[in-house]
């Protein structure tokens, strides 16, 4: 089974997804195929798969990418379709913790895929979290809450939403929705 996660910078995805790798052993994060180098601390495989221009583009050309896409314009990042297909044979549950455009592309790559959309309380509170991060400048926060608005505008699309109004609440709530779809699944 494929989840993919999505919800706008703040919202707390990566927090959930933690949260599940931690209750249930059967599920795994999907690692990103991207053309941009390692850092040190990474390890290929492992963070990402590093791959070449040339080999993202023999991938797509393949169809061997669920999704992908540029980003900022410097890199291209996607969901090589291989290690999924092979987790997903183990009998693993893999998460795509993945941005609005793969989401979409996942919709038609892999239409059997559970679309879970995370949303915040309200805007404010949204704000208030990525203020509180820290990690950004202003510009960059400002064009996390324009990105922010346009994703929360989609999330009709998706087959589930969940409000992260309190995170072990929200995430025993997607944990259960999902045990719930692969139980009528099998």
């Amino acid at each position: 089974m494929i989840v993919v996660l999505v919800g706008p910078a703040g919202v707390g995805k990566g927090s959930i997804v933690r949260g599940l790798l931690s209750e249930r052993a059967d599920f795994v994060l999907s690692v990103s195929a991207t053309t941009r180098e390692p850092r040190d601390s990474e390890t290929d495989g492992v963070e990402y798969y590093f791959v070449s221009d040339e080999q993202f583009d023999r991938m797509i050309e393949d169809k061997q990418m669920l999704e992908w896409a540029w980003v900022f314009g410097l890199n291209r990042y996607g969901t090589p379709k291989k290690p999924v297909d092979k987790l997903q044979a183990e009998g693993k549950t893999v998460i795509l913790e993945i941005d609005l455009g793969g989401a979409r592309q996942i919709m038609k790559t892999a239409p059997e895929a559970i679309q879970i959309f995370i949303a915040p309380p309200n805007f404010d509170e949204l704000q208030q979290r990525l203020r509180g991060r820290g990690t950004e400048t202003e510009e960059q926060l400002a064009a996390r809450l324009k990105t922010a608005k346009d994703e929360l505008k989609a999330q009709d699309e998706f087959d589930q939403v969940f409000i992260n109004d309190e995170l072990d609440k929200t995430t025993q709530e997607v944990l259960d929705y999902i045990l719930r779809r692969k139980e009528e699944n099998e």
